[in-house]
């Protein structure tokens, strides 16, 4: 199995800053049997949606994991783009990471993400601190390779 990691950040994709988020999604992806690329994006919805078309149109990945951008300033674009590019939707696992993150932090309901298919690849919108990504992903890995095997065959 493989993903794409994209880090959404105007600061990051500046070089400004440590990323932590990626590489912390990058390392749980290795645990799970997951070999994951990690890209950084700036917060802009038509090169997120740009990035997110070229890796599942030429099947770069089975998955794209995003962090970051999905709170509630202008520029957390990153619902919008996976939205703009999905072809159907995938709910239930942006609805389980809410109610994951919900159980650490009230915060966490201000999450915005979304999870969708295109083509054969999941994208799935993680929140954008470490901590929210390391509580997620539990919910998340053990359908991975159900979800990927599934989305070869279709």
């Amino acid at each position: 199995m493989k993903a794409v990691v994209l880090t959404i950040s105007t600061t990051r994709a500046r070089g400004e800053g440590e990323d932590v988020s990626g590489p912390k999604l990058v390392k749980l992806c290795a645990q799970a049997d997951v070999e994951a690329e990690l890209r950084v994006v700036p917060d802009d919805r038509d090169l997120i949606a740009a990035q997110m078309r070229e890796i599942a149109d030429h099947r770069q990945a089975d998955f794209i994991f995003t962090t970051g951008g999905t709170g509630m300033t202008p520029d957390d674009v990153t619902p919008e783009a996976t939205r703009d590019v999905i072809d159907r939707d995938a709910p239930g696992y942006a609805e389980t990471i809410r109610a994951e993150s919900r159980k650490y932090l009230d915060l966490g309901i201000l999450t915005r993400g979304v999870s969708g298919i295109r083509g054969r690849t999941l994208i799935i919108n993680f929140p954008g601190t470490p901590n929210a990504v390391e509580q997620s992903w539990p919910v998340v890995a053990p359908t991975l390779k159900h979800a990927c095997n599934t989305l070869r065959r279709a």
